[in-house]
């Protein structure tokens, strides 16, 4: 694996050494800066633990500062691909950054891991195969909780941007279907600095519970400010707050709050025989043996398994003879990504069809967690 640096004039981090055309060359736009910083940082400390080779060729990793901003990625990406012979791009860890670069994918004929959730369609959708969790599945393991827990009304506190537009429209009709009413629902941006408006006007409706639709760190903002308003219903969350951030931020007001989680938030708790439990405890020894005890983030868990990803769809396609840095090998990468069939890794098994570019569609792969003195625990 080649090693990166950063080069400050530019803001990002790119190869540090001169292209090898055999290698295969992977481009990651990740969230270094800017608001969604506390899911990007994480992957950026994950690079080193990638693979570093496929069927004895090495795997070329440059990494860049997307900042969160969709037009710094696709500027970015483009960059990448012009002078790295990208083979294969995987970014977007915020919802909005991840439509850039699908776009960007599309157009290029470039096979995209999307590391945050995002729908796509028509080429988008040919090019784009998303590796986290779908909101639809995580939403429903809120939905069928909230339903077993007599829930009858909730309020939501949610992003103003595509990630908050997902949630909503895959967790209304689960909602109404429960027979749970929703409102009010309020939104804020990811760099708004205070939620104290939206809070006031959810606490002051009384719901049974709050639904709060943000990640990283910015995530505990609605938990803060309901706390000071007196609110004492459930606060449940989504698994964008799946990070030791939203616990560092929130503190003990955190305690209590649900949310679906992928199986490496809580690798030690799994069930033996759980295929997610080897690899994500696996990796969480290697973070932690780097960066400290309990500092395992789920979003640095999408950036390992899309490496495995990329092994399992790249090594067939490497036997063929096919040699990366070609049209034909990306064409070819793309079609084997659309045949994986249950690739264990840290977030549970991937698999795709040439209909489905969700690759972690199955209910093993999230678990119902809750948040008790500072860490996320399986909830009961």
């Amino acid at each position: 694996m080649t090693m990166v640096k950063p080069l400050l004039a530019l803001g990002m981090l790119v190869s540090s050494t001169a292209l090898a055309h055999a290698d295969v060359s992977v481009c990651a736009l990740l969230s270094i800066t800017g608001p969604a910083s506390a899911l990007g940082a994480p992957q950026q400390n994950s690079v080193q633990f990638m693979p570093k080779e496929i069927q004895g060729k090495a795997v070329r990793y440059t990494v860049l500062d997307d900042a969160t901003d969709p037009g710094a990625a696709t500027q970015s990406a483009r960059k990448c691909l012009s002078e790295q012979k990208a083979d294969i791009l995987i970014g977007g860890a915020a919802t909005p950054v991840a439509s850039a670069l699908a776009a960007v994918a599309a157009e290029t004929e470039t096979p995209f891991l999307a590391i945050g959730p995002v729908t796509t369609k028509d080429a988008q959708f040919k090019w784009t195969f998303v590796v986290p969790q779908p909101v639809s599945l995580m939403a429903s393991a809120v939905a069928e909780h909230m339903k077993a827990a007599g829930i009858k009304t909730i309020g939501v506190i949610g992003y103003s941007d595509a990630y908050g537009d997902l949630w909503l429209n895959a967790i209304t009709p689960l909602l109404k279907s429960a027979g749970i009413a929703i409102g009010p629902v309020e939104r804020f941006a990811r760099n708004d600095t205070s939620v104290a408006a939206q809070a006031l006007k959810v606490a002051s409706a009384r719901p049974d519970a709050v639904l709060v639709v943000a990640s990283g760190a910015p995530a505990a903002g609605p938990n803060l400010a309901l706390a000071d308003r007196g609110y004492a219903g459930v606060i449940y969350h989504t698994h964008g707050s799946a990070s030791p951030a939203f616990l560092k931020v929130a503190g003990p007001v955190g305690n209590g709050t649900l949310l679906p989680v992928g199986p490496v938030v809580v690798a030690s708790q799994l069930e033996d025989s759980n295929p997610a439990k080897a690899p994500a405890v696996k990796y969480t020894a290697q973070y932690d043996a780097v960066y400290g005890p309990g500092s395992v983030s789920p979003f640095g868990g999408y950036l390992i398994d899309s490496g495995t990803v990329i092994v399992a769809a790249a090594t067939p396609v490497l036997e063929s003879g096919l040699e990366p840095g070609t049209k034909e090998f990306r064409t070819a990468l793309r079609a084997a990504l659309e045949n994986l069939n249950n690739v264990p890794g840290v977030h549970g098994a991937y698999s795709a069809s040439a209909t489905n570019h969700d690759l972690s569609n199955s209910t093993a792969s999230r678990v119902m967690a809750v948040v008790e003195n500072g860490k996320f625990n399986i909830a009961r």
